[in-house]
């Protein structure tokens, strides 16, 4: 059969949910009744009153240990007058806890009680100092609860202490929400389930995981369905038996217009196509649907745009299921750091770093590709493009909806500039140390400088060589940022050709780099290894456009690794420790010292002085030249620019 599609129509996001929950309210789809056994009730939603069954305490108790007296026996008494008792005629031994005898309404406690015979036997005397008043320490009946009386209002999270109120009311088993069970149908002949070793073509399955784990954070049921091939008939099949047994299905993969993009017609034949397509980014593919009243949602594959879709699409569908308001998120106001281009029409949600620098709170945008799942390990936060906006300007006031507690943000070095593989190091070790987070952007030493300059960054990664004086950084310093701050080097790093195992295309200098046999991959402009790349090139008389691959540019030494390992590229120019992380050989051209910049305004911020601090400790330094191709025995040295 011919699949091939185009989307629908290009919805808002608020109109393509609207049109799925008044489908939903019209099938009557909503929260679901179970009892259970209140020992397994906690987290769970009561889905009405909960009355006691009976009154705790059920009967008048002693509420310390004493003797119990009818409170008129002790009326009058005084230290002159006192008034004289006998046990097991007005006065009767009681521990907490105890029965009140007949007759009895009050206790007095044991310290208050004068014996006048030895020891507590039928007929031994007592004396009492002062009078007590009727039901002093005595818990009456119905003290903390009253059979009847409502003790957790519909729609409760159950709490541990809520637990113990309704045992002792009585109540053995709850009316609960069901959980919504939620199935996940991953799509794809690609897909496999994860290894370590994924052939060339096979890509791991995750979607599943990371949805599902949200599922259960959200008070559903998770079910992961195995892979699905693309093959119409399989996926038709999976998605009945899904909604057979499920409250909610997923598909993911398959909901865009490709001709093995099958989701949308098995929707089309097993129930209703209320949305395909919707003006969000990441995530345009995204499908909603109804089968049997039940809410059909088919992802898209990329996992940034299944993760998004599925926190604006399946989160609120969770929630409703129990009877729940879909919790807001934390939300800051912050000053973006570089400008944001957006497509009109469509609402782009862009992943952010934050770091408070002085008294801002500075976003940075991160990769913004929809396959970039680590995009969403590091990002703090979200921030929305509008529909009707072609992008944000630099500096702008925005809102960002916090991905992690603000708290941690707070106590966060922001680090901007060059990229270098010990910084991830310091990161953990920060951490650990010195109870601080790093936050690590790449966009080159230049970049790095100019953001020191606008305020965005505690410090930047440099390294630029000055071909004129010879000198590292401090010129770049002058220039960029143009007041005082502090060069502390981190260390003296190797630069050199990364290339494969056994260097098959024999590269030794930059002149092979003008072989037509040679594909080069290069580091983005401002970086300070491409400034070393041209020095060199000019030395050699070598022009760009001799160099096969001098436009294609990566933003890491990892990156530039990693296309060598791809066989993408013969050669790029980076650090040893890339390549030995990527076990790639390594062809050396000269050391260079990599500093950290810090303004002297910034010297005793408490997170500044925690990195200072570890570029000291010995521990850190040889887990950093253990990375290969770093020389930390000048580490922390400062220069005062």
């Amino acid at each position: 059969m011919s699949t091939r599609k185009i989307y629908l129509e290009s919805l808002p996001r608020d109109e393509a949910l609207s049109r799925l929950l008044r489908a939903l309210d019209q099938a009557g789809w909503g929260p679901q009744r179970e009892v259970i056994p209140t020992d397994e009730a906690l987290g769970r939603i009561t889905c009405e009153p909960v009355r006691a069954r009976i009154s705790a305490p059920h009967y008048d108790a002693a509420a310390v240990d004493g003797i119990a007296v009818k409170a008129s026996d002790t009326f009058g008494a005084t230290e002159t007058a006192p008034r004289i008792l006998t046990i097991g005629e007005q006065a009767f031994w009681v521990d907490t806890g105890d029965p009140l005898p007949p007759g009895c309404d009050a206790v007095i406690m044991v310290e208050h009680v004068n014996l006048l015979d030895d020891g507590h036997h039928q007929g031994a005397r007592c004396e009492i100092l002062a009078p007590v008043a009727p039901w002093q320490d005595v818990r009456q009946i119905g003290e903390d609860v009253v059979a009847t009386e409502i003790l957790l209002p519909e729609g409760h999270v159950i709490r541990p202490q809520d637990l113990g109120a309704l045992l002792a009311a009585g109540i053995l088993e709850v009316p609960v929400v069901r959980r919504p069970r939620v199935t996940f149908i991953p799509t794809g002949t690609e897909i496999v389930e994860p290894k370590a070793d994924p052939a060339e073509g096979e890509i791991i399955e995750f979607n599943s995981r990371v949805i599902l784990s949200l599922v259960r954070e959200w008070g559903g049921e998770p079910v992961r369905h195995p892979i699905v091939r693309d093959d119409y008939d399989l996926i038709r099949r999976a998605v009945r038996e899904a909604v057979a047994r499920s409250d909610i299905v997923i598909v993911n993969a398959g909901s865009s217009a490709g001709s093995e993009d099958y989701t949308v017609h098995v929707l089309k034949e097993l129930g209703q196509v209320l949305a395909h397509g919707v003006a969000v980014r990441p995530g345009k593919p995204v499908m909603l649907g109804l089968i049997d009243g039940k809410p059909f949602v088919g992802l898209p594959g990329y996992p940034v745009s299944t993760w998004l879709t599925a926190d604006l699409f399946v989160k609120p569908l969770v929630f409703r299921a129990q009877g729940l308001p879909v919790p807001e998120r934390e939300t800051v106001r912050a000053s973006l750091a570089r400008r944001i281009t957006s497509p009109m029409g469509v609402e782009e949600f862009v992943r952010v770093k934050l770091g408070r620098v002085g008294e801002r709170l500075v976003a940075t945008p991160i990769s913004r590709g929809a396959a970039v799942i680590t995009s969403l390990v590091r990002a703090d936060g979200l921030l929305v493009v509008p529909a009707d906006r072609e992008g944000i300007g630099e500096g702008t006031e925005v809102t960002v909806e916090l991905l992690r507690p603000l708290r941690d943000i707070q106590e966060t070095v922001v680090v901007i500039g060059s990229h270098d593989t010990s910084l991830d190091l310091m990161g953990s070790w920060l951490r650990r140390k010195g109870g601080y987070y790093l936050s690590s952007a790449h966009v080159g030493s230049q970049g790095g400088l100019l953001a020191l300059k606008r305020g965005e960054a505690h410090m930047a990664g440099v390294h630029l060589l000055d071909t004129d004086t010879g000198e590292c950084n401090t010129s770049y310093v002058r220039k960029y940022l143009g007041r005082p701050a502090l060069l502390v080097l981190l260390a003296r790093r190797e630069q050199g050709f990364i290339v494969p195992k056994g260097n098959p295309k024999g590269i030794g200098s930059f002149r092979d780099l003008a072989r037509p046999d040679v594909r080069f991959v290069n580091r983005q402009r401002g970086a300070g290894t491409r400034l070393l790349l041209d020095f060199h090139l000019r030395q050699e008389g070598i022009s760009p456009e001799q160099v096969q691959g001098y436009r294609w540019e990566l933003f890491t030494h990892l990156n530039v690794a990693q296309a060598v390992k791809a066989g993408d590229a013969d050669t790029g120019l980076g650090i040893r420790s890339a390549a030995q992380a990527l076990d790639l050989d390594f062809v050396p051209v000269a050391w260079e010292e990599y500093e950290l910049c810090i303004p002297a305004e910034l010297e005793e911020h408490p997170g500044v002085q925690a990195v200072l601090s570890l570029l000291r400790d010995p521990e850190f330094l040889k887990a950093v030249e253990a990375l290969g191709g770093y020389d930390c025995s000048d580490s922390g040295r400062i220069r005062r620019v």
